[in-house]
């Protein structure tokens, strides 16, 4: 069976915006969700990799994990000002998380922005691994 190749691509919803990411594995599918989101916020291909955050996360599950994982971008984003572009997970199990998201500072000037994300929310959210490989799906707040 062919391996899946990793991707993304953002759902349609009539009040939200949903993201359903793809991988061979759910690192993968975790890591497509960070770069879904921040597609859906701004222009990643204008993102260079100057600067890394190190993030190491808590949950009670997968579920709740994703959202911590994707809240935290978004904070970065919003309360730092720190446009992430590349998102490598090193530890992924069901309670903890542990990633390098590497970006540089947002500028107005260089980053073209698209929409404006307030919230991951937990509406439809799944994160299914199996055979084929990981699948996460997830609904933006917009």
């Amino acid at each position: 069976m062919p391996a899946v190749r990793p991707g993304y691509h953002v759902i349609d919803h009539p009040a939200d915006l949903g993201i359903e990411a793809f991988g061979g594995n759910l690192i993968e599918a975790f890591e497509q969700a960070g770069l879904g989101l921040m597609s859906v916020i701004l222009d990643v291909d204008s993102v260079e990799p100057k600067e890394s955050r190190q993030l190491a996360l808590q949950a009670s599950d997968l579920e709740h994990l994703l959202v911590k994982w994707l809240t935290e971008i978004l904070y970065l984003y919003d309360g730092e000002r720190f446009a992430g572009g590349r998102f490598q997970i090193s530890e992924l199990s069901p309670q903890d998380l542990r990633a390098k998201v590497t970006g540089e500072s947002f500028s107005e000037k260089k980053h073209e922005t698209r929409l404006d994300v307030k919230a991951i929310t937990y509406h439809q959210l799944s994160v299914e691994q199996n055979e084929e490989g990981g699948r996460v799906r997830v609904f933006l707040d917009i």
